[in-house]
């Protein structure tokens, strides 16, 4: 397990400063003590929870980018271990936990990995076991790895598209890049909406996304997405097999 940069180092002192008693609202965050950069209405944040990286997962979840939810989360998390006296590994590990597809998405999430079959393939009894006491199995992260809002509020990947926007392609691509080159090649890659697929089939158009076992066609969880349940049938039986001929499981129809 690693950080993935020093970043954290930068954001302290205003983490610090953020106030405990109360939860942390957008004029807490969303200011120029936490801007990374900007491109016209586009802005980006830092967030420190996908600084922490598992280099040894099994399975990686990739969604476009940490929402408000997700962001808010991670401050919490990092702020109380900073008061603590934590190192930066494990604050960035502890603001992972708290905000990885923190919100109802994450229930979205688990039901339809459980559907498809994977906590079988990994022997366990539910894969909301991923996101307890099997995490060092789970690796989730954002294509665009620091929180991303157009107008204030949450990118969704659709406007402006990500591989037609040269900050927004740039990072992306650059980021999931660095990220990819640390992880174990055998593991299971879960894009997240299609936003997110076409960015990875863009990468493998690039060369360098070779190798890797990519499970296409899964919907986005977020209750915001009204074709998630239409997404998820259609392409089910796809990923059903995939998910059964990577891990050799033996769940069957």
């Amino acid at each position: 397990m690693v950080l993935i940069s020093g970043r954290l180092k930068a954001y302290k002192s205003a983490i610090r400063a953020l106030p405990s008693s109360r939860r942390l609202t957008p004029t807490d965050l969303l200011t120029p003590d936490f801007l990374m950069e900007q491109s016209g209405p586009i802005q980006m944040y830092y967030a420190p929870h996908n600084e922490y990286l598992n280099a040894s997962a099994s399975v990686v979840i990739t969604g476009i980018t940490p929402g408000w939810t997700q962001m808010r989360a991670a401050y919490e998390s990092a702020a109380a271990s900073l008061a603590e006296g934590l190192g930066d590994e494990e604050v960035c590990m502890k603001s992972k936990k708290a905000a990885s597809f923190a919100g109802p998405m994450r229930n979205n999430l688990i039901n339809m990995l459980d559907e498809l079959g994977l906590q079988t393939a990994l022997k366990l009894p539910t894969c909301r076991e991923l996101f307890g006491q099997e995490r060092t199995r789970l690796h989730t992260t954002s294509l665009l790895r620091f929180p991303v809002f157009v107008h204030g509020k949450n990118y969704t990947g659709a406007s402006p598209a990500l591989l037609s926007h040269a900050l927004l392609r740039n990072r992306g691509l650059g980021f999931i890049r660095e990220e990819l080159a640390l992880l174990d090649q055998k593991a299971l890659i879960i894009p997240l909406g299609k936003a997110v697929e076409q960015a990875m089939r863009a990468a493998q158009k690039e060369g360098w996304l070779e190798g890797r076992h990519i499970l296409w066609g899964f919907p986005h969880p977020s209750g915001a997405n009204g074709h998630r349940v239409s997404q998820f049938r259609a392409n089910f039986e796809q990923m059903r097999a995939a998910v059964h001929g990577l891990f050799r499981s033996p769940y069957h129809r």
